[in-house]
């Protein structure tokens, strides 16, 4: 199904090439190209999720250690995304998606070849430095190169696929190690596909315009790397069964060196502005009160899509649906943030991007209350899915990057999208820590809960401590020979983590409602100051 999709979206990009008369030649090619590039960097995020367990034995380390694979790889794009944007907007975006293909290539071949763990780290940090960029990339090109009323389609249809290859990334992944048998494919295909693209991008693919002659903002870039790595490497070390985790020395003192270098980082791009120097991050689109709420909408965004990938545990904990057959019931959820991110960028064409930001909040709310209230079987979570992944494609397509775009200048556009994609990652890093406390409480729950129905002792929860260990409660009451009493405490387990989800699905709709009222409030803004 998802292949199916796949081809259809191709298909649509092609179709939404247009002519751009200035620069008298078809954008299809370069949409093309820059839209495949999006979905390959967006698929390495999750295909290696397949093989994880494979590449722990392969080099002998632990799974705690061995995630640093995929948390590397999210600091690394982190950290690209806000840079990448600003070189690309100073030196062309034709150059720096032709480095950025290369550096994504490199990175995969050497994380191939790697013959141990921490050259492995290396070369997934390279990786993600070519791979984080390009998003920003294709998304700037678009806001610079083609009309205003064909931006949206376009910038829907690259959004769609980049969220369609974060959903089947694991699913290929499982496909392509199932089929070679080593985990290393997983990187080597990326390498003839990235060779096609740079070449067919140095022929098919015009500069958007001449590199500046100001140098580049050197201790600004220091100051920011330093403080994205900073602050992503606290949250990720934030146990989210435990939030008191965030007073341990592995995440306090990191948070607070990343909040003193932004204070850093301001003052530095605020001097440097003020000089007539090139900031990395300029101080006065920092100021505009619109990106301001733009920004604090990606990171609500971010809160959306963390929301949605809480949704398998949803299906395994709450419905009591078997792991095999989760994916049937994932489906929808799938294909349906990618029509939403389609039809999204087509609204955002025809209503404008705060309309459409507006109606997302909506179709997400109403996803997300069916979730609170009536979801009870796989028709209700059919249509609450559904609703929850339509918002979401909203979402992570045009609207919000059409926003951003109009708040600045543009000879600013790759900044302020990198700029944006930094806050939605930072929230799709802090609310799943959020969410996964409610979750916790769950766990907690159910032995009091079994104690109070039942009076006395059940099952062993010995070794299941601090609200983890649901698997092992799981299995437990599989051990129990009689059908009726398992059948009861299966029961009471999904009604007991249904509390925590149903807490998860009531903050959600509250971001749902943020969201309404940001875009609310920005419009009833633009209509005061309009001539």
């Amino acid at each position: 199904m998802t292949t199916l999709l796949f081809f259809f979206y191709i298909k649509l990009l092609l179709k939404a090439g247009v002519t751009v008369n200035e620069q008298n030649m078809s954008q299809k090619w370069p949409i093309f190209l820059l839209t495949v590039a999006v979905f390959m960097a967006g698929l390495d995020n999750g295909i290696i999720s397949a093989a994880l367990t494979t590449i722990y034995h392969s080099f002998h380390v632990s799974p705690t250690w061995g995630a640093w694979s995929v948390t590397i790889y999210t600091l690394g794009v982190a950290t690209a995304v806000p840079i990448i944007g600003k070189l690309s907007d100073n030196y062309g975006r034709k150059k720096l998606f032709l480095i950025e293909i290369v550096l994504f290539g490199i990175g995969s071949l050497l994380v191939a070849m790697s013959p141990n763990f921490i050259f492995l780290l290396v070369a997934r940090f390279i990786q993600a430095i070519g791979g984080g960029g390009l998003f920003i990339i294709a998304t700037s090109y678009v806001l610079a190169t083609l009309p205003k009323k064909q931006q949206g389609k376009v910038l829907g249809l690259i959004g769609g696929m980049h969220g369609l290859s974060a959903v089947v990334g694991p699913n290929i992944g499982a496909v392509i190690l199932h089929i070679t048998g080593a985990w290393q494919w997983l990187f080597l295909i990326n390498i003839p596909i990235a060779i096609f693209i740079f070449f067919a991008a140095i022929s098919n693919m015009k500069e958007t315009k001449q590199p500046t002659n100001q140098p580049l903002d050197l201790k600004g870039a220091i100051y920011l790397t330093l403080a994205i790595i900073a602050v992503m490497y606290a949250i990720t070390n934030i146990d989210r069964f435990h939030i008191s985790s965030m007073l341990q020395v592995s995440v306090l003192p990191y948070l607070l060196a990343g909040i003193l270098l932004i204070i850093f980082f301001f003052q530095h791009e605020k001097k440097l502005e003020q000089a007539g120097g090139d900031p990395i991050i300029a101080y006065s689109i920092l100021q505009n009160r619109k990106f301001q709420l733009t920004l604090l909408l990606g990171f609500l965004a971010g809160g959306f899509l963390a929301t949605i990938i809480f949704i398998p545990s949803y299906v395994q904990q709450v419905l009591q649906v078997p792991a095999e057959s989760a994916g049937f019931w994932l489906t929808p959820l799938a294909l349906s943030a990618g029509v939403g991110s389609g039809l999204g960028g087509y609204l955002t064409d025809k209503i404008g991007s705060l309309r459409t930001i507006m109606i997302a909040g909506m179709i997400g709310f109403t996803g997300f209350f069916m979730f609170y209230t009536v979801v009870q079987n796989f028709s209700t979570f059919l249509i609450a899915s559904s609703l929850a992944g339509i918002g979401l494609g909203f979402l992570i397509g045009a609207p919000l990057n059409v926003l951003a775009g109009e708040s600045t200048k543009k000879n600013q556009y790759g900044t302020s999208i990198g700029t944006l994609s930094l806050s939605r990652q930072i929230g799709m890093t802090i609310f799943p820590t959020i969410f996964g406390s409610f979750i916790t409480t769950g766990v907690i729950k159910i032995e009091p809960t079994f104690q109070a129905v039942f009076g006395e002792k059940v099952i062993s929860f010995d070794g299941v401590e601090d609200g983890e260990g649901y698997g092992q409660i799981i299995a437990e009451i599989e051990k129990i020979e009689d059908p009726y009493l398992q059948n009861q405490l299966l029961e009471i387990t999904a009604n007991v983590m249904n509390s925590g989800f149903q807490q998860m699905f009531m903050l959600a709709m509250g971001i749902s409602v943020v969201v309404l009222l940001i875009t609310i409030f920005i419009q009833i803004k633009n209509k005061n100051t309009a001539p």
